[in-house]
């Protein structure tokens, strides 16, 4: 008999999941309708299937996840959601194992493909999330591909909240070549502010999150 707990707060989505789990034989299905509750529950079920829908629920980033899935380590996931940014699939996908991820337009196949690969103890990652996935890495690498060495260090420089005199410094440079580095930065990623250039670092891991300007 599995365990199953269905992180969902759309009522006709828990009640189509409960019916299908339901067709698999007997098993022990509970609700968490936010994070505390979810936590609660894994406390007592350590082994459980989490069918969760992400956007609809209270994790304020892609870090809580990974860190509540790490701290129950027994546990399976499986992400059913309308919509997913490439960003977070990337990431979820390559930090941990546990994660299955379809979407709720997706075909029933995908979510039995996916029952039947968490039964095994494996994952299932859809066809739709993988395309977003390589499409999103494939995008990253042509923008990081037209960035000379010198405006790639200066992006990460941006990214980490340094004017542009600092970055000057650094560099033993006069400003007016970091302007115009900038410049040719924006015109070559598409952007109009700092602040998109630092979302284009964080996104194609020039920098780490723990060390961008906030």
């Amino acid at each position: 008999m599995g365990k199953f707990i269905l992180a969902d707060n759309q009522e006709l989505t828990r009640f189509a999941l409960e019916s299908l789990i339901l067709q698999k034989g007997e098993h022990d299905i509970f609700r968490a309708s936010d994070k505390a509750g979810l936590v609660e529950l894994l406390k007592e079920h350590e082994n459980a299937v989490v069918l969760l829908d992400y956007t609809l629920f209270d994790f304020a980033d892609e870090d809580q996840l990974l860190i509540v899935a790490e701290r129950f380590a027994l546990s399976q996931w499986i992400l059913i959601s309308d919509e997913l940014t490439p960003q977070f699939l990337r990431r979820v996908v390559y930090a941990s194992h546990q994660f299955s991820i379809i979407f709720k337009d997706g075909s029933l196949k995908d979510l039995r493909d996916a029952f039947e690969a968490v039964s095994r103890h494996n994952r299932h990652i859809s066809q739709r999330a993988l395309e977003g996935i390589i499409n999103h890495q494939q995008e990253e690498e042509e923008h990081r591909s037209i960035l000379t060495e010198t405006e790639t260090e200066i992006v990460k420089a941006i990214a980490q909240g340094k004017t542009t005199k600092e970055i000057a410094n650094e560099r033993f440079s006069s400003v007016h070549t970091i302007t115009t580095h900038r410049k040719n930065i924006f015109r070559k990623l598409g952007v109009n502010t700092a602040h998109e250039v630092i979302k284009y670092a964080l996104r194609a891991g020039l920098v780490d999150s723990s060390e961008f300007y906030i």
